[in-house]
Parts: C-alpha cells; sequence; structure tokens
C-alpha cells in the first residue's frame, strides 16, 4: 500500500504542475521561486513565488545522463535539506538515505549504513549537474559564503565534516569536529561554520579559511542544527532537550538558553520583526518569541500550520513553513501570524530554500 500511495502521489504532481512537459525536460526557472524537498517522493517542487502556486516539479534521481525530470537512474533516497549557491544559479541537496522527518535519534541513525550523496543541481533548467558519493549519511550539504566549497557532515560516531571543491568536487579538506554531526551552516557574516554534535551535545565552529576548530561549544541534548540569524546570532535547536541554545557569533558563547516544551524541528529568526520561530512538527504549530527591551526574548504565542511543521523561509512579511505528515507548505502572514493558504507538495516536504 505504501508503494501505490508513494507512485499516486508522483501521479498527482505531475498532472497538477501545468508548466510540466516530459518532452520538454529542460526548465526555465526564471521567476521568484522557493524549492520544496520532498523526501519520500524524492522530488523538489518549485513554487512559483509569483502565485504561491507550484508552477513544475523535479524528479531526483542519480542519473547524470540527461536530465532529472524524466528519470533514467534511481530516486534519490530520503533527499533531505537543501542550500542555494551565493549567485543563486545552484543548489545543493544532502540525500542520506533515511528519513529523519521523526527526529534525529543515535541509535537509528548509527545503525544506518546507506550509501549518501549529494546532488548539485541547476536552479534555472533543473538539470543534474554532478553527484557526489559520500561514505556515511549526511544532513544537509552547504555551499560556502564564497560559493567556492560545499561541506556536508558525517553522521556517525567518529564525526566529521567534508570540504568539496565547488568547480572540480574533488574532496579537499577533512574536518574532525563531535559525534554524530548533523547540520552545517555558517554565520551571516561567513566568519564561523558551525556544526551541530548530536551525540556529544556541542557544537564545533571551524574557521571557513584555515578548516581548524576555533571553539567547541556545549549546548542543549542533542542539538541538530545552528541555524544562522541576521543578529549575529546563531539558533540551535536540541531536540531531546526542548531548548533552543544561542550563541554570540563573535564571543562563541551560549547567551541564551530559551525552554520550548516541545521537540524543535526548526528555529528561524525574524530579523524584520526580531522575533524567533521555532516549529514545532507534533502539534503542528509555529511558535514565536519577541525580544523585550534588554534584547531576551518573551513568548509571543502560537499559530497552527500542520501536521508535521518543520522548516521555515521568510521572503519579507511571507513565511513559508513545510509540514511533513501534511505533504504541504503553508504560507504565513508574518506580520498577523496567521496562515493565509497551504500549498500541497510530495510526501514528507523538509528543506526548502528561496531565490529570489
Amino acid at each position: 500500500m505504501k508503494k501505490l500511495t508513494y507512485f499516486l502521489s508522483i501521479a498527482i504532481i505531475a498532472t497538477s504542475c501545468k508548466l510540466r512537459d516530459i518532452n520538454n525536460p529542460v526548465l526555465n526557472i526564471n521567476y521568484p521561486a522557493a524549492f520544496v524537498v520532498n523526501g519520500t517522493s524524492s522530488t523538489l517542487s518549485i513554487i512559483n513565488l509569483n502565485t504561491n502556486e507550484v508552477a513544475t516539479f523535479i524528479q531526483l534521481t542519480d542519473d547524470l545522463s540527461g536530465t532529472v525530470r524524466n528519470g533514467g537512474g534511481k530516486f534519490l533516497s530520503y533527499p533531505h535539506h537543501i542550500s542555494l549557491s551565493p549567485t543563486q544559479n545552484q543548489i545543493a541537496i544532502a540525500a542520506p538515505g533515511m528519513d529523519l522527518s521523526e527526529g534525529h535519534g543515535t541509535a537509528e541513525v548509527l545503525a544506518h549504513t546507506g550509501t549518501a550523496k549529494i546532488v548539485v543541481i541547476d536552479a534555472v533548467k533543473g538539470t543534474n549537474v554532478k553527484l557526489i558519493d559520500v561514505p556515511e549519511m549526511n544532513h544537509n550539504a552547504i555551499f560556502s559564503p564564497d560559493g567556492k566549497e560545499i561541506w556536508t557532515s558525517q553522521m556517525d560516531a567518529k564525526g566529521k565534516v567534508l570540504v568539496y571543491d565547488a568547480n572540480t568536487y574533488a574532496l579537499k579538506n577533512t574536518i574532525s569536529v563531535g559525534r554524530e554531526p548533523a547540520e552545517v551552516t555558517f554565520s551571516n557574516d561567513g566568519s564561523v561554520a558551525f556544526v551541530a554534535n548530536g551525540m556529544d551535545n556541542t557544537v564545533s565552529c571551524i574557521n571557513p579559511t584555515t578548516k581548524t576548530i576555533i571553539a567547541t561549544v556545549a549546548v542543549g541534548k542533542n542539538p541538530v542544527g545552528a541555524w544562522t540569524g541576521s543578529n549575529n546570532r546563531m539558533y540551535v535547536d536540541n531536540e531531546d532537550g526542548q531548548t533552543v541554545s544561542i550563541i554570540d557569533v563573535k564571543t562563541l558563547k551560549v547567551v541564551e538558553t530559551i525552554p520550548l516544551g516541545f521537540m524543535p524541528g526548526y528555529a528561524a529568526f525574524n530579523g524584520e520583526m526580531k522575533e524567533l520561530w521555532v516549529t514545532d512538527p507534533m502539534a503542528g504549530k509555529v511558535h514565536y518569541w519577541k525580544q523585550d527591551a534588554n534584547g531576551k526574548f518573551v513568548k509571543g504565542g502560537s499559530f497552527s500550520t500542520d501536521s508535521g511543521a518543520h522548516a521555515i523561509a521568510f521572503k519579507g512579511m511571507t513565511a513559508y513553513v513545510t509540514n511533513q505528515e501534511a505533504a504541504s507548505v503553508s504560507v504565513v502572514d508574518v506580520m498577523k501570524h496567521e496562515k493565509i493558504k497551504d500549498i500541497k507538495v510530495g510526501e514528507k516536504p523538509n528543506g526548502l530554500v528561496i531565490r529570489l
């Protein structure tokens, strides 16, 4: 029954996207777009931000001989998070080979032995540019701030980050970090790379130029990502600790810890509103905190999106939230803290990125 549902979902997406033409596989994504990774469907749903509708989709495969839209190879196994190159002409996706939608439990992650990949895709044409096999499962693949490198974690007990040349795709560096590293991120100014070490309850801080560890910061239990804030802060979602640890980029110290009372899915800081948003997957909600006069965060409230609320991306006063269990993306009015609509996408949508 699962396989039937899976292929039916792909058929529904294919018939509902007006711009998809299997006889003309090269796309022309020349509009502001949100790229949404659908983990179980192994697809990218592309939302036209002018209309807030799905314009087309890309079937993610390991085929380099043709295009990703027509298939021809095997489906990528559970594609997860996504990043955009600084020039906005390429996207990188990690395919860990394991469904991470229900959390990042240590036992399950360490027991996984599947082959993981990084796929690099042309963000305008929608074609595969490069596929990189990596030894262990990875959580994300991210371009360095200068666009010259692609970084990815290796989620094993020995913990390391692999750095690839973004032009030749050759492995340049291997950096030892903590145990079971998940998300790799960069500070807003590009001065520090951060790696959340789930099994060690720490975040490794790396000099992007020298590739050396400059600090190891203790955070809450089972951190997944140090999410980038525009206010010189990084926001670490600690799944088992049910907290968010806030790291100052200059001092590399925790300056505040926010108790949540639920397992976080993702944390995002909105600089214009000076609000911290955290998804609550089990309740299908987004909770938000506002900064007081002293810069400390005070709970503001919450609003519903849908089941399995996960990643958040902002475009001005509009937010987009993936709902993994509901197979949708919620469009949210940022000022009203109110859902405007839901957009149906593929199964288990997780990562998303916006290209203007």
